[in-house]
């Protein structure tokens, strides 16, 4: 899916202003694009001139006016066709692997060490991952099936983190060991 998609995406959720789109695809796991405000911004513009999504000027008390998008008839349509497109095999990017394949010019202190310090920076990811799918409202629930939906993408969600902890756990102990069978 693209970027575009996944505001419709969240418009159908709720009406939002740039800022609050950029705000919730920076704070989720599942939205992997930067959320950059160009990104944000040049992607609503677009949607709005398609007619995919209108643009309400709200006025601030002491604030500069906002922009709140909603999605339109159309972009509903718009977003239930790019839902039917085939699904695409998870991409995965993971500068540690490289690191690791190089790690042979290492000592084995030096290798642990790495490992150990992955091995930390996946618990806290663990740790912030559980905690958004615990924070309320973080997720739509308009329906049984939607909360369902939902929660399934976050039990994916750690259950990849607690997996790649494991792995690097049980690496540590293979190389602490020095049992380097597969």
């Amino acid at each position: 899916m693209e970027l575009r998609d996944a505001i419709l995406g969240l418009l159908r959720w709720k009406p939002a202003s740039g800022y609050d789109l950029k705000r919730i695809i920076s704070a989720s796991d599942i939205f992997y694009w930067s959320g950059n405000n160009n990104q944000i911004y040049k992607s609503l513009l677009e949607l709005q001139k398609e007619g995919l999504v209108t643009c309400q000027v709200q006025l601030q008390e002491s604030l500069p006016a906002k922009k709140i998008y909603s999605i339109t008839a159309e972009g509903l349509e718009a977003l239930r066709q790019s839902l039917l497109a085939a699904p695409e095999a998870p991409e995965r990017h993971n500068s540690f692997l490289i690191q690791l394949a190089w790690a042979e010019l290492l000592p084995d202190e030096a290798v642990l060490a790495l490992l150990e310090q992955y091995a930390q920076e996946v618990a806290v990811r663990l740790q912030m991952v559980q905690a958004q799918a615990a924070r309320p409202g973080s997720r739509p629930n308009r329906s049984p099936r939607e909360t369902y939906l939902w929660q399934r993408i976050a039990d994916n969600l750690v259950s990849c983190y607690q997996a790649e902890l494991e792995w690097a756990r049980q690496t540590q102990q293979a190389l602490q060991q020095k049992n380097f069978k597969a």
